[in-house]
């Protein structure tokens, strides 16, 4: 079967920075937008030895789903988690009760060791602690740990609100470890801000913050 090629100036449409070509909605013709599942990057934070990072503004009824990407978290004490937990005050307190489930699988680099399983140290069980998204990632200058942590419908006043998480973790013994955090917020007030921090300590690392269309 032939192909047949389509003049793009022939196209009826206007060029447009970081968006996609679709059906108009009279499915008669094309048009320049947004599309369903798209991620609009809301705000970026970089830690340099800082103790938290905190998101505390677009966190709202404009989206139903909001992700957050974690690149090259790197504690400065040895064999610190990544953790992180919500406010319904706009960042004036985090504690927001929670129930969550943790399950893992490791590798180590010699090869002897690697299993999947269930983690309970990890979860929380109606507590207002910070859920780890990592266990133990190491401070070595080339160790660290990258994921992601979806919020779903935070704004919310009839529901819990939901997450789920998953990533990739050089922990301090050589181990690799791939993370699968779930779990819901108990609360039907709206989540306004999110927190991240190491379980002790300061740290590096960026965390981007995106709406999903």
């Amino acid at each position: 079967m032939a192909l047949s090629k389509v003049d793009y100036n022939s196209l009826n449409v206007t060029a447009a920075a970081n968006k996609a070509l679709k059906w108009n909605s009279s499915a008669n013709g094309f048009e320049t937008g947004d599309v369903s599942g798209s991620l609009v990057l809301l705000a970026t934070e970089t830690a340099s030895g800082d103790s938290t990072l905190s998101f505390t503004s677009s966190i709202d009824s404009t989206y139903d789903e909001y992700v957050f990407r974690f690149y090259d978290f790197n504690p400065a004490t040895d064999a610190q988690s990544l953790t992180f937990q919500a406010s319904t005050d706009g960042g004036s307190s985090y504690g927001v009760t929670a129930t969550t489930s943790w399950f893992v699988s490791y590798h180590n680099e010699s090869g002897t060791d690697g299993n999947t399983g269930y983690s309970s140290g990890l979860d929380i069980a109606q507590g207002t602690g910070y859920q780890p998204l990592g266990y133990q990632t190491g401070n070595g200058a080339d160790e660290s740990q990258a994921g992601t942590l979806t919020l779903y419908a935070p704004s919310s006043t009839t529901f819990v609100k939901h997450f789920i998480s998953r990533a990739s973790n050089y922990r301090s013994n050589d181990y690799l470890e791939d993370s699968h955090i779930a779990g819901y917020f108990n609360t039907t007030s709206a989540i306004d801000a999110i927190q991240f921090k190491p379980e002790s300590g300061d740290f590096d690392g960026v965390i981007k913050m995106y709406g999903v269309l």
